[in-house]
């Protein structure tokens, strides 16, 4: 286990359930029943989450203060997979590291929207053309660290283009679900 890992043994507090005013509707959290709806676009407007085998697309503003409700769903969403605490720890650790870089690099203007999927795999799209880049940041750097802490938490990540009509690029990672009870 990694430094960075050891200290995680207990989920984090913004993952318990309740109401979060920074959840992208700004609602309390429903339950599994709010997100089985046929997979479809989520509008722009009104983030809409979606469930046909437990997928979920969420579109959410690209503003910091949305990473807790991102957290949770994504949290929510993995943990139909009964994957053992520290691989789901670890999907929302790098769910949050792509939403942060998603919306620190890739979605400079106010009112951009980022999209997040939850299927096999957790993808994080933006608008932005700029691929991400590994960058080795010393000790005092503030960032820096977000695709290391990707890379050392997921069996395998990447970069895919952007979905049909859309502009910029989506960054997605992947856990092995062998051994799941």
């Amino acid at each position: 286990m990694t430094a960075s890992r050891a200290h995680r043994r207990r989920p984090s507090p913004s993952l318990t359930r309740g109401t979060d005013h920074d959840s992208p509707t700004g609602r309390p959290w429903t339950g599994e029943s709010a997100r089985t709806a046929p997979v479809a676009s989520a509008a722009p407007a009104e983030p809409a989450s979606v469930s046909a085998a437990r997928a979920l697309r969420v579109v959410v503003p690209a503003q910091p203060s949305r990473a807790s409700g991102v957290r949770r769903m994504v949290a929510e969403q993995v943990s139909y997979l009964r994957l053992p605490a520290e691989r789901l720890d670890n999907a929302v650790l790098a769910a949050d590291e792509l939403f942060a870089n998603a919306v620190r690099h890739g979605s400079p203007d106010a009112g951009d929207m980022v999209t997040v999927s939850v299927e096999v795999r957790v993808t994080v799209a933006d608008h932005s053309p700029d691929l991400p880049r590994h960058r080795t940041a010393d000790d005092a750097d503030e960032s820096g660290r977000g695709l290391a802490i990707v890379a050392a938490l997921v069996d395998d990540w990447g970069i895919a283009p952007p979905d049909p009509g859309e502009s910029g690029k989506r960054v997605w990672f992947s856990l092995e679900i062998q051994g799941a009870s």
